[in-house]
């Protein structure tokens, strides 16, 4: 398939620029596979919408304020790095930019507390940066650290909790996976109470989700890879929904790209944890995910990707038309689908 068969014409005034107040007040297109019908609802709608028994697997990671400026030691030119994976416990791969100031061997100041030295270069911005610091390093990146929010989104971010999950606990990705951005903890109760059960998965979001395909077929698509963890106790819980014929619903595109990375041909999960490139695409046969909860994704881009394998692509691209012609809010900050 060629990535153009994946385009869509967005106007830019759909692009949210801030996030809605509450959470739970985003609005949800909901798409029913088994009647072919979609209708316009509100996020805080899902304990109508979802049924007893349902499973909701969410991606627990969180995010850390991974964009930092340091000053050269030797002219004070300011360079701004985006950190991408942790290699040790003082060593990162990043993205940085104006490239051309950052060779290996460059010396920074980040802060009173925190140095670093470029040990090596990459293609397109990429660098290896060594960190040296007093006292906890994650500590001291939320002190000096922005969210790295993605290049569409140009309002200042107020609050960075609010590109956080509310059930956000492991720190590590270098982007929020935005489809849990809607959920409250008053929504989340309410589920409970309902009887939707809840299980919980790890994938750490690296940049490489912003990163546009650049080939124009997508068998030559070389997909990112991610750390994701899935243990023994979450593994058997799912399996059990399986086998009991209970709907497991995947909150946001990261989630199911654990769940499809450790299920067998049978569909059973099996626990593990490592790095995951797997690339979701038409005519892809979903093992363990039957439903998908996430938001509106770019166009040409390996969400609107993996959405089309889900539900189709011709139906993927009428649905997005009938969410623009409605106005909805679209990307990181807008709003919801779900595909049930």
């Amino acid at each position: 398939m060629n990535k153009n068969e994946f385009y869509y014409d967005l106007p830019k005034e759909l692009i949210a620029q801030t996030p809605i107040e509450p959470r739970d007040a985003s609005r949800l297109l909901v798409y029913d596979r088994a009647t072919d019908t979609v209708t316009h609802r509100h996020f805080c709608d899902l304990t109508d919408i979802l049924k007893s028994g349902d499973m909701l697997v969410i991606n627990n990671t969180r995010t850390l304020p991974a964009r930092i400026t340091g000053e050269k030691t030797d002219t004070g030119a300011k360079i701004t790095f985006l950190l991408h994976k942790r290699i040790d416990a003082n060593t990162w791969e990043t993205l940085c930019r104006p490239a051309k100031r950052a060779k290996k061997g460059t010396k920074l100041v980040f802060a009173p507390d925190m140095t670093g030295e470029i040990v090596d270069e990459g293609e397109a911005g990429a660098r290896t940066v060594k960190f040296d610091y007093d006292g906890v390093f994650e500590q001291i990146l939320y002190r000096i650290g922005d969210m790295p929010l993605p290049h569409y989104i140009h309002e200042e971010l107020k609050d960075k909790e609010r590109y956080q999950t509310v059930y956000a606990s492991k720190n590590g990705s270098s982007a929020t996976p935005t489809a849990g951005l809607h959920f409250t903890d008053r929504l989340i109760n309410e589920l409970k109470a309902k009887g939707v059960e809840f299980a919980t998965v790890l994938l750490h979001v690296g940049l490489g989700t912003f990163l546009p395909v650049k080939t124009d077929t997508l068998e030559d698509h070389k997909m990112h890879s991610e750390y994701y963890m899935l243990d023994q106790a979450t593994a058997d819980k799912i399996n059990a929904a399986k086998r009991e014929g209970r709907r497991v619903i995947a909150v946001g595109t990261t989630t199911v790209r654990v769940l499809e990375t450790c299920a067998d041909d049978n569909g059973v999960l099996h626990a593990g944890s490592g790095e995951t490139n797997i690339f979701i695409y038409p005519p892809y046969k979903f093992k363990a995910v039957d439903s998908l909860i996430t938001n509106f994704h770019l166009p040409e881009s390996t969400l609107i990707m993996l959405v089309s394998a889900l539900i189709g692509r011709e139906k993927t691209l009428e649905i997005y038309k009938t969410a623009v012609d409605e106005g909805y809010r679209f990307f990181s900050f807008g709003d919801a689908c779900a595909f049930l």
